[in-house]
């Protein structure tokens, strides 16, 4: 546990190292004597150590059996993991944190939680059964130098699979969702059904919806019809365990390094796991904005718990009748939180499960709990109000300053250059590979009309170009950066080959592509090839 010194509880942000120092220091100094004064870490969460500051982004996976979860790490990675077990039954029965390390090897899970580098410690609460099934998998990966990745057991149908697991697995999720960067679930287009505990999983991940993403994974295997109505049932699904108005980013593809079995969907499955990939090499650059939301949510429900364990002191008899009060506080649990909500102005949305909480008070000795101490709140809010201001500040700082800083090697190094990018070769980078000048397939009909329009000196007007231009239905804004593309020159006025260029670019923006910011190489006309501007 940490030691902790009055003298530096009001150090000021500027003077933090960077983000990762100014979290920690906020923790120790003003969040965790709240915490530990309220008996936060017996309800909710455990402290939080220093490796849970400095740890690389995680990603969590989390599925029923043989939707692909260990497949798809395999595929990020394009490298076995020591511990990787593939079948079509379920293979992967325990918690693997696959992580980069010099030497490829297993560390168990009760070695695991006493090494402070790693931020496992606090798992060691689930106890032997959940840690005989947990381990670290260390291997040397590209992928893996910037982010680590969470393989979990395969979530199975009926009570039995629940009890013989022999701890907590939804409270052993929570827990990794509290910590993590990303969660992402897999669904297999072929078993949409969602069992018990998958949707209990999903009701326990419920507080970080922003981490979720949804992947409906082996897509290819069924037809475009079929796909369209297990999408919809999909989201009908989720919609029902999840309940929120916002509907969940759902990922289409088959992640795996194997042929497509129905190729029909090929443009949309490459679209998907590009959106993926980039989402998920953005992890890097956002994981100290991400601490950074973590703590003030953390530090908003710690002010919450406080308030709750304060209130129920407060109504506690002094002698007699302790035993009746206590089960009728917790019966109106609701009424005390409606009443705390009122009186501090406190958003709904802060307040921990009302169910939970009261089986969790069941247990404890309410003659025991502190009385309200307003300078440990004054602390917390000082950090709310101030500190975290000044933070965000830093967090900007060090975005800018590592603008390049996303995950790199295995699959995510297949698509970025070459033929196989995504989009290579179509829109505007049409042509780019061939020596002809693309726009001049289509000149001859572009000409056509180009001289109805009765050129002066070889060139039409803008007023002229206008008119043509306008028939394309397009909104103005875009057709103003069309114009802006194609006067290559910047005399206000388009030759033939402007003007085929222009057509050409208002037929890649109506075949549903985007506009490049710059005019590409390819695409300048021969006769402008050295003079365009910069």
């Amino acid at each position: 546990m940490f030691s902790w010194s009055k003298s530096n509880a009001k150090k000021d942000p500027e003077l933090f190292q960077d983000v990762a120092d100014g979290l920690r220091r906020l923790y120790r100094n003003k969040l965790f004597p709240l915490e530990d004064t309220y008996r936060f870490h017996d309800f909710h969460s455990p402290a939080l150590e220093d490796a849970d500051f400095d740890n690389k982004p995680m990603v969590l996976l989390v599925g029923q059996y043989s939707t692909g979860k260990t497949t798809f790490i395999r595929h990020l990675m394009e490298q076995d993991f020591p511990g990787m077990r593939i079948g079509p039954e379920p293979t992967t029965d325990s918690f693997i944190a696959v992580m980069h390390g010099d030497q490829e090897g297993v560390v168990p899970g009760n070695a695991l939680v006493v090494d402070p580098k790693k931020p496992f410690r606090k798992l060691n609460a689930f106890g032997n059964a959940f840690l005989n099934r947990f381990m670290c998998a260390q291997l040397k990966n590209p992928v893996l130098e910037s982010i680590s990745i969470i393989d979990t057991p395969g979530i199975l149908s009926g009570e039995k699979q629940r009890i013989s697991r022999g701890y907590d697995f939804a409270a052993v999720l929570e827990w990794f969702a509290e910590r993590v960067d990303r969660i992402i679930l897999l669904f297999d287009a072929h078993k949409l059904d969602i069992s018990d505990e998958f949707s209990e999983v999903i009701k326990a991940l419920k507080n970080h919806e922003d981490k979720m993403r949804v992947v409906l994974n082996k897509a290819d295997q069924i037809s475009t019809q079929q796909l369209m109505r297990v999408y919809g049932a999909l989201m009908w699904s989720l919609g029902k365990i999840i309940n929120t108005p916002e509907v969940v980013r759902v990922y289409i593809g088959s992640f795996w390094a194997q042929p497509l079995l129905v190729p029909d969907n090929r443009k949309l499955f490459e679209a998907e796991e590009q959106d993926l990939f980039r989402d998920i090499q953005s992890l890097p650059r956002n994981a100290a904005l991400r601490k950074l939301n973590d703590l003030i949510k953390r530090a908003r429900l710690a002010k919450v718990h406080a308030y709750i364990i304060t209130s129920l002191k407060k109504e506690m008899p002094s002698v007699f009748g302790k035993d009746s009060k206590k089960k009728e506080l917790i019966s109106n649990l609701g009424a005390i939180y409606e009443k705390i909500e009122k009186e501090h102005n406190i958003s709904p949305g802060d307040f921990p499960n009302l169910k939970k909480m009261q089986e969790l008070l069941a247990g404890q000795d309410f003659n025991k709990f502190p009385a309200l101490k307003p300078k440990l709140m004054e602390s917390v809010e000082d950090m709310l109000a101030n500190d975290i201001a000044k933070l965000m500040t830093l967090v900007r700082q060090e975005e800018a300053s590592m603008p390049d800083q996303v995950v790199k090697g295995g699959a995510f190094d297949g698509t970025m250059n070459g033929p196989f990018g995504h989009g290579y070769g179509e829109g505007a980078g049409e042509g780019i590979d061939e020596l002809e000048w693309v726009v001049g397939r289509d000149k001859p009909s572009y000409d056509e009309i180009f001289y109805t329009l009765s050129p002066v000196n070889g060139k039409v007007s803008g007023a002229a170009a206008k008119k043509e231009m306008l028939k394309s239905k397009l909104p103005n804004t875009v057709l103003g950066k069309i114009w802006t593309l194609a006067d290559v020159d910047k005399d206000g006025f388009l030759d033939d080959e402007e003007f085929a260029l222009a057509n050409h670019l208002i037929k890649v923006k109506l075949e549903g592509y985007e506009l490049p910011a710059k005019l590409p190489a390819h695409l300048v006309p021969p006769s402008k090839r050295g003079q365009e501007q910069q």
